[in-house]
């Protein structure tokens, strides 16, 4: 496996078994002896003693909450795995103002499990889980946010139904197809000599910095992309742009397409439209926030590829 293929939900050569999709007959046979995930309203159940997914029997009762049938995510040592969105359950330690924050820290303990098990935000536990468990997490995620706000035909307006155990939506009333959406996403390293160039969108927690980045738009490149999204939000151009790796984001539904450039000017100037803020850090300043001695600066996500690009800028690690 390349270094780039590394970052979290890089992936983890999951036997997604895509032929069973339309063999319902089959995948409920697995069910019975299968395991299962769960999420619920997103944040997948996972255990903070031993920092794994937690794995259910097809018959727990947790499952009796999802209001729909399971996504079949694959085979596993041929055991089949399944995910199940018990969103519609109202968990009594819910908090709506935690779970509305820029980053929701709550917990939510589901009746009968253990102390240590809990539903918690993706983003705070994606660093702690093994690739295959990173890899289930941001599947389910995805599909369970595609299917919450693609329920209906985008041709003719009917309310349409999943297919394929999960990988398919089809309207009965023109028969169209519709099949979970990845919206490409440029993040650009630009850097100038010893600094990189990082900006803040309008909300973010105070000192929080990360790479420039942007949806790609039809009919463009991954390299034009770059440049363009750069230069809008900071009037930095860009030289040649190099491919460097790339991360499914389940928050909702885009593919992290990490880049690096450099950059052909310095001063910058921010679109206050696109971004808050956009600073040229050097790479000591960029490591004292490393290791929270810089409170100009606090460093990106552990997990994210923001996060993994800069580390491996600053480890001269790129390629």
């Amino acid at each position: 496996m390349r270094h780039a293929e590394t970052v979290v939900f890089g992936g983890s050569n999951l036997n997604r078994a895509a032929e069973l999709r339309d063999e319902p007959e089959r995948l409920a046979q697995l069910q019975k002896a299968g395991q299962a995930i769960v999420l619920w309203r997103g944040k997948p159940f996972f255990d903070y003693e031993s920092n794994v997914l937690v794995r259910f029997s097809s018959d727990h009762p947790i499952l009796e909450q999802a209001a729909s049938d399971p996504v079949f995510l694959g085979l596993e040592d041929d055991i089949a795995l399944f995910a199940y969105d018990i969103s519609p359950w109202q968990a009594p330690d819910a908090d709506p103002r935690a779970m509305a924050r820029f980053f929701d820290t709550s917990f939510n303990q589901f009746p009968g499990t253990p102390p240590p098990q809990v539903f918690t935000e993706l983003r705070s536990i994606m660093a702690q889980l093994s690739p295959r468990d990173a890899e289930l997490a941001a599947t389910a995620r995805g599909l369970f946010e595609w299917h919450r706000i693609h329920g209906f035909c985008a041709r003719c307006g009917a309310k349409s139904s999943p297919q394929q155990a999960g990988w398919q939506r089809k309207c009965p009333s023109c028969n169209a197809l519709h099949f979970p959406r990845t919206d490409p996403v440029v993040i650009v390293l630009a850097t100038h000599e010893n600094s990189v160039l990082m900006g803040r969108s309008h909300g973010w927690p105070q000192g929080m910095f990360s790479l420039l980045a942007g949806f790609m738009e039809p009919g463009e490149t991954m390299e034009a992309a770059a440049r363009r999204e750069v230069f809008e939000e900071s009037a930095i151009r860009l030289g040649a742009v190099t491919y460097l790796s790339s991360q499914p984001w389940a928050f909702p539904a885009s593919l992290m397409i990490g880049c690096s450039a450099e950059a052909l000017n310095t001063d910058i100037t921010i679109d206050p439209k696109e971004i808050e803020d956009a600073r040229w850090f050097t790479r000591e300043e960029v490591l004292q926030a490393t290791v929270s001695e810089n409170p100009d600066l606090r460093p990106a996500r552990k997990g994210s590829i923001a996060h993994f690009l800069i580390h491996n800028w600053l480890s001269d690690t790129l390629t």
